[in-house]
């Protein structure tokens, strides 16, 4: 909520997917939260699974800085 009210012209998906750059989630939480929170008009929906993939990529990233 807070990047989202820091970023009002960024997307829901944009605000969700700086969130998973910053961490190292489990695929699991990325999906049931990008469900949740990300608006369904950000992204096509048979486009769904590449956008998952990417966020996956996005948290693999996080967690190998973290190392």
């Amino acid at each position: 909520m807070k990047i989202a009210r820091d970023n009002p012209l960024w997307t829901s998906y944009m605000c969700f997917a700086l969130v998973v750059a910053r961490q190292s989630f489990q695929k699991s939480v990325i999906s049931r939260w990008f469900n949740r929170l990300v608006d369904k008009d950000d992204f096509l929906g048979n486009d769904k699974k590449q956008v998952l993939k990417h966020l996956y990529t996005l948290s693999n990233i996080a967690e190998e800085n973290k190392k």
